[in-house]
């Protein structure tokens, strides 16, 4: 794995690659006037990626890790000396409504189990603090419009960790797609799975998890399939394949392959899963060339190439990025290329409640974002 570059460190880069560093400025947002803003984040959840984004962090130039939310003792223990968190700045889930009144914390980045995210946005909500919510938002359409309103009402945005809108050889396409650079989109494959261990873990459980590989690795395909072609799907077809119905139990899909229409003509074909390796691909097809991202939504290094070529673009720590460049939307109201709000993950989770159905009924199933 390569080591993470600077953009200092990328001014070496060949003149190709100056629109891709052009989309990722604009991604990161333009920090020259914003100096002294930072977004202060407190972590709901201590646990895998929940670290990785504390160590990410370190890095950013917007963003500080304050305090922390969880009910393992231990672990904020550890990060309190870890991170010089004082004390004053961590909770556990049952007193966390307190941090409305603490003026030392701005936002909240909850990142629990997926059927955990609902009610603990909007208590942050009406808490009165900016909310953070790891993807999928929820486990239904339903359940993230709910969120959605919640924050409304509070007064606090809600955005969702889509670190891949800011992640540069993604944006370099989706600037070539946008000046026309492969002509009429007519195709997006979508591929996202690995084959999942411990049978025990929460992401097995329909209960915490919502579903299986869908609501975990999926939805990657689900979402990538409308930024790479710049367009909502209008209807979706579905099927399910399960081999191992010990592991996976009802309720938890192992492999579905799904398909979606757009407005435009283009169709996506995509598979997600959690019984197959070596399936992170997007490949976008036009008419006058193609586009294509493996690994397309790894923690890095991603790869890019078109009918032009490699894409040559910086390497980046996708969640120090992503926190900078969110600390502009919460505190300045600055716009990504791409949109990472509430109202995208209601517009996903839309779609994974229609390819479920479908693989439910056969049906083929319409569409209205």
């Amino acid at each position: 794995m390569k080591t993470r570059r600077s953009f200092i460190q990328q001014v070496s880069l060949t003149a190709a690659s100056l629109p891709v560093l052009n989309i990722l400025n604009a991604a990161c947002m333009n920090t020259a006037n914003n100096d002294k803003q930072i977004l202060r984040v407190a972590i709901m959840g201590l646990g895998g990626y929940g670290t990785r984004v504390a160590e990410a962090m370190n890095d950013c130039k917007r963003a500080k890790l304050v305090g922390v939310i969880s009910g393992t003792p231990s672990k904020i223990a550890g990060w309190q000396k870890k991170y010089s968190i004082p004390e004053k700045n961590c909770y556990n889930y049952e007193n966390f409504d307190a941090i409305k009144h603490n003026p030392d914390i701005d936002a909240v980045y909850v990142i629990t189990p997926n059927a955990l995210h609902h009610d603990a946005v909007i208590r942050v909500a009406k808490a009165g603090k900016h909310v953070i919510c790891e993807k999928p938002m929820a486990v239904n359409a339903k359940e993230a419009r709910e969120m959605v309103d919640a924050c409304k009402a509070g007064n606090v945005k809600l955005l969702v960790g889509y670190r891949m809108h800011f992640e540069p050889h993604t944006l370099e396409i989706i600037r070539m797609r946008n000046e026309g650079e492969f002509g009429k989109v007519l195709f997006f494959q979508g591929l996202s799975g690995f084959i999942i261990g411990d049978p025990t873990q929460w992401r097995l459980n329909k209960a915490l998890a919502g579903g299986g590989a869908m609501m975990d690795i999926g939805i990657y395909s689900v979402n990538g399939s409308r930024y790479m072609t710049g367009e909502d799907p209008i209807w979706v077809t579905a099927q399910e394949t399960k081999n191992n119905p010990q592991k996976f139990k009802e309720g938890v899909d192992e492999t579905i392959q799904f398909q979606l229409g757009f407005p435009g003509g283009a169709v996506a074909s995509c598979l997600s899963t959690y019984s197959m390796n070596n399936l992170d691909r997007f490949f976008l097809n036009g008419d006058k060339g193609f586009a294509e991202l493996q690994p397309a939504t790894g923690y890095g290094p991603i790869k890019g190439r078109t009918n032009k070529g490699e894409i040559d673009a910086p390497v980046v720590t996708h969640q120090t990025v992503q926190m900078d460049a969110m600390a502009g939307i919460i505190l300045n109201n600055e716009k990504p290329v791409v949109p990472v709000d509430g109202e995208e993950a209601v517009k996903d989770l839309k779609i994974v409640d229609a390819i479920y159905e479908a693989c439910k009924t056969g049906n083929k199933i319409e569409l209205k974002l």
